[in-house]
């Protein structure tokens, strides 16, 4: 008889959960004829298929950085070692460029590196409209006051470039860019040729953990999705 009991509650209790589970997925009977309870019954379910869906997203976030840290590893020592010559030999050698690029995020100024990538990329314009839309999108993003990602640059220059913005030439971010090059090469390329990322390529070792800050929205597609670019990397 005990027995008996125990088993009915057991069935009891199993059901309850099945019914629970049942009006959580799709709510009950009369909650089902109204259009509100449809919708949170949809946005619970697709709050479901996120929660399934995470680990794929972890392997994917994973295996890109696994792919990442594998082509940084590739950089023979003899390749790196060239890259002491000169800061235009490490600017011109993609790599260099990348390893580069990663220091000045230790440094928190990667904004520097980026406004020169943007006027490269500016200078090889061909369309008109392509050349006002980029200019203004580099004068926001780099130049203005308060740019989220504002460089270094004396009054006078910013005053310049403001005044040519609504007409510009393809020179006319050229005295800005010079200047932010002079400041990478007397600074930052110095400190870099220290840093353990630097001498880990040139011993051959693989590189170690940095605590790299988030990386900034990518200029060329971001700001300018419907214009071709010339350069293949914005870090």
């Amino acid at each position: 008889m005990d027995a008996s009991l125990v088993s009915f509650s057991q069935l009891n209790m199993c059901e309850s959960k099945e019914k629970t589970f049942f009006k959580l997925i799709h709510g009950s009977g009369k909650e089902e004829t109204s259009k509100e309870a449809k919708t949170r019954a949809k946005e619970r379910r697709n709050r479901l298929s996120l929660l399934l869906q995470k680990p794929d997203l972890h392997e994917t976030i994973h295996s890109s950085r696994f792919g990442f840290w594998a082509r940084e590893t590739r950089v023979s020592p003899e390749e790196a070692v060239k890259w002491s010559e000169s800061f235009d030999k490490l600017l011109s050698h993609r790599d260099g460029l990348d390893a580069f690029t990663r220091f000045l995020k230790t440094e928190f100024s990667e904004e520097n590196i980026e406004f020169w990538i943007a006027c490269e990329d500016f200078k090889k314009s061909e369309d008109p409209q392509q050349i006002i839309l980029k200019a203004k999108a580099i004068y926001e993003k780099f130049i203005q006051s308060d740019a989220p990602q504002e460089v270094n640059l004396d009054f006078h220059t910013k005053e310049v470039i403001a005044k040519s913005i609504t007409q510009p030439a393809l020179h006319c971010f050229n005295t800005a860019q010079s200047r932010v090059y002079q400041l990478m090469e007397q600074d930052s390329y110095t400190r870099f040729l220290k840093s353990d990322i630097y001498l880990d390529l040139v011993e051959g070792r693989p590189p170690r953990p940095t605590n790299l800050r988030r990386r900034s929205r990518s200029f060329t597609y971001n700001e300018f999705q419907d214009v071709n670019s010339d350069v293949a990397i914005w870090l």
